[in-house]
């Protein structure tokens, strides 16, 4: 049953890549809504918005080092609004990106710090069908039943409303690589977390 699950799934993402092209003539049909994953106070004065993809290293790195002490020193304490949107330059990318919203905003962050904490061991695997079952393990650990991981990946309208959001993001910010930071509509590239508190204590000033 499980291997039939792998290769259901990892024939169910492939075929959907081979409807790109469709997707932008369809973008305007009703479908699921995008929904914003965002941590800290809809308040704070700075607003900060990542753009990474889940089989970037760089963007790894920036989740191992510097998040942490962003979400202590400025996201937890209400200071800043911390937006991550996805960047999706390849399928393993997508396939996190969908595994990553499948327990809801609840969850969310949650799988995204299994994601890139366990990067190396799922998004380096040569097959589909070993990417997705590594997904699938992630998935079941964060506290997702198996079934809820498979209607998921079988969702092709809320893969495609995640693809053209990431699109229509990255085309309007100007993002070509990860990972990116826009920071009150300020685009910059991969800092170090002294740079983050420069120009957040700057802008907390203003």
């Amino acid at each position: 049953m499980l291997k039939y699950f792998f290769t259901v799934a990892a024939t169910a993402l492939f075929s959907f890549f081979n409807f790109e092209a469709s997707w932008e003539a369809n973008a305007q049909d009703a479908g699921p809504a995008y929904e914003q994953m965002w941590l800290g106070s809809d308040q704070a004065k700075v607003a900060i918005v990542e753009y990474a993809s889940f089989t970037c290293p760089h963007c790894g790195t920036f989740h191992e080092r510097v998040f942490g002490k962003l979400k202590e020193n400025y996201i937890d304490t209400g200071k800043v609004k911390f937006e991550l949107r996805e960047v999706y330059f390849d399928r393993p990318g997508l396939w996190a990106g969908i595994l990553a919203r499948c327990g809801g905003s609840e969850k969310y962050f949650g799988i995204v710090d299994l994601l890139f904490k366990r990067q190396q061991q799922w998004s380096r695997k040569e097959s589909a069908l070993d990417i997705v079952a590594e997904l699938m393990r992630i998935g079941i650990v964060a506290g997702i039943e198996r079934t809820e991981i498979e209607a998921c990946f079988q969702d092709q309208d809320n893969a495609e409303v995640l693809y053209s959001a990431y699109q229509e993001f990255a085309k309007s910010d100007g993002i070509t690589s990860t990972p990116s930071f826009v920071i009150n509509g300020e685009l910059y590239g991969n800092i170090p977390y002294e740079e983050f508190s420069r120009i957040i204590d700057e802008l907390l000033l203003d």
